[in-house]
């Protein structure tokens, strides 16, 4: 049977365009064989469906339960989606773009069934404003503003731009964006991309809890103080627990002097792959809103998630965790600086009890044992 271009399915998962698909490579197959059946691989495209969701590393991971409803919805959608972070996209999605020119070009030229923005930075909306869609939810450009698309991304919106209407916020961020793309919320859970397997130098025996000191250079006002660290440290290691300090470059100086002063462990700094295999090797994570919170959460982790300059309701830890603030309300409601450093106000006890109630004598003794 003569092979024509017509034939090409290219509506198929499988198919690139311009190379080879990995069923031709590996199988040797084509569209149609020589008698004019189809190939046993073809996977037929329903819909083309963008998510636009940049940044930061944190926000895209927790952004990740969206595809269990689009697959559920939609099995044989074909998935694109344009980030900052291409890295913690996990394997489900057909087509991770970077954000580049070259990424930028290649929307443009494509024409999607949905586009689903949930960033309102304004290059996040500019790109949902040009790039074609029949169907196009979250937020666009208008005379260089964001706006809401419709009114289920209103909330989403005015919580963004009013404290007072943030703070009587009672959704977590999960149900804000399930509710902007016109879905709801229930249960789904992160999905993670697979990393490779690291060889860590940790304890066999003991259930290990990550000591998570940073807060990114933004937000210091989150910051629990250092001589807190050390003290948790040298509770949870006299209590049998094997304390992991884990941080970045920002925190390497830090975490060095906390490991030397709480004879706890601190291997030291590493890319993000790593850094997400090395939280994965944990039992427990003790950390500040940040981009390990959401890998914790990922990897399905138990939490001590410390809160005082956001609205605790904002965050699911679904049932894993406990969220630890101040004993005072903070008045550096989403401020990067604490005039009355409220952190200092979160006691040491807490966190530690916090820690014990997670980790109960039971679970200790089966987890240790697997």
């Amino acid at each position: 049977m003569e092979f024509t271009i017509d034939k090409i399915k290219k509506n198929c998962h499988h198919f690139r365009g311009d190379i080879p698909c990995k069923p031709h490579k590996k199988q040797g197959v084509n569209c149609v064989d020589t008698i004019g059946n189809d190939c046993s691989y073809y996977d037929s495209v329903s819909k083309r469906v963008l998510i636009i969701k940049l940044g930061a590393i944190g926000d895209v991971i927790r952004t990740t339960p969206l595809l269990r409803k689009l697959k559920e919805i939609e099995p044989r959608a074909e998935i694109w989606w344009l980030t900052l972070t291409p890295e913690v996209i996990p394997n489900m999605v057909d087509i991770v773009l970077p954000f580049t020119p070259q990424s930028l070009v290649t929307l443009q030229m494509t024409s999607f069934d949905n586009i689903y923005n949930l960033d309102k930075d304004k290059e996040a909306c500019a790109v949902c404003s040009i790039v074609k869609a029949d169907v196009k939810k979250g937020f666009a450009l208008r005379e260089g503003k964001c706006v809401p698309i419709d009114n289920e991304a209103e909330h989403k919106y005015l919580t963004g731009i009013f404290d007072n209407l943030s703070k009587a916020n009672r959704k977590n961020y999960q149900e804000e964006i399930f509710e902007i793309c016109g879905f709801r919320f229930s249960g789904e859970e992160y999905i993670m991309p697979e990393v490779s397997e690291y060889q860590w130098k940790l304890p066999k025996k003991k259930l290990i809890i990550g000591l998570n000191t940073g807060c990114g250079g933004r937000w210091t006002s989150r910051l629990w103080p250092d001589k807190y660290w050390i003290t948790l440290a040298k509770k949870l290691k006299r209590s049998g627990y094997a304390p992991l300090f884990l941080g970045g470059e920002q925190e390497h100086k830090k975490n060095l002097i906390l490991a030397k002063q709480s004879d706890a462990i601190y291997l030291g700094h590493f890319p993000l792959q790593q850094f997400m295999s090395l939280v994965n090797h944990c039992n427990l994570v003790v950390t500040a809103v940040t981009m390990a919170l959401h890998i914790a959460v990922g990897y399905r982790k138990k939490i001590v998630l410390f809160n005082n300059i956001f609205n605790k309701h904002e965050f699911e830890l679904y049932g894993r965790g406990v969220i630890l603030e101040p004993d005072f309300e903070c008045d550096c409601f989403y401020s990067p600086i604490c005039k009355n450093n409220c952190m200092q106000y979160l006691k040491v006890e807490t966190v530690f009890n916090a820690c014990q109630k997670l980790l109960s004598n039971k679970e200790r003794n089966s987890e240790v044992t697997q």
